[in-house]
């Protein structure tokens, strides 16, 4: 992540903590990233530099009327600096900052059956006792791992899976002594 998507998404969430809106400013933020991933037609226009500035500005301020001043300044801001075509990767960078700030750790928790909702509230519960941070989850199934499960959470892996003791056990044999 560059340095200027970092400074950016500080910015707007140190305001939004000070003006006290945290939790509207990150609900239009969303809204507003939702709207990006989904419309492909949205998003070739923010990045079209053959676009004017005015006319970018118009639409933005089209779409966004009605949204928490804050936000639309921040948004504004990103047009007016030419950075309006990055603000997915800002908006990377802002979910990032928040994950930190409020201790959430998020992690993919692979199977080779599916959990139940009670055994894997169980497993994160214990992830998040062991790591004192809150932990959001997704669950994937691979009937590959045999049994067991890995836990990935950026780039840390942790595999407790049979597959993986297999693999480590043949490897094992494989190293002359």
């Amino acid at each position: 992540m560059a340095v200027v998507h970092r400074v950016y998404a500080q910015a707007l969430l140190d305001a939004a903590q000070e003006k006290k809106r945290l939790d509207t400013v990150r609900k239009q933020f969303d809204e507003f990233a939702t709207a990006l991933r989904d419309s492909d037609e949205l998003r070739r226009f923010l990045q079209n530099p053959q676009v004017e500035l005015l006319t970018k500005q118009t639409a933005l301020d089209e779409l966004l009327k009605g949204s928490d001043e804050l936000f639309l300044n921040f948004v504004r801001l990103l047009a007016d600096k030419s950075r309006i075509a990055e603000v997915e990767q800002v908006y990377e960078e802002w979910t990032r900052l928040l994950a930190q700030q409020e201790r959430i750790l998020e992690l993919e928790l692979q199977t080779a059956v599916e959990l139940s909702d009670k055994e894997a509230a169980k497993v994160v519960g214990q992830i998040e006792q062991a790591s004192g941070r809150k932990i959001v989850a997704t669950r994937t199934v691979d009937p590959d791992l045999i049994g067991g499960l890995v836990v990935q959470a950026g780039s840390l892996r942790l595999d407790a899976s049979v597959r993986g003791r297999l693999e480590q056990l043949r490897e094992e044999l494989l190293t002359p002594t």
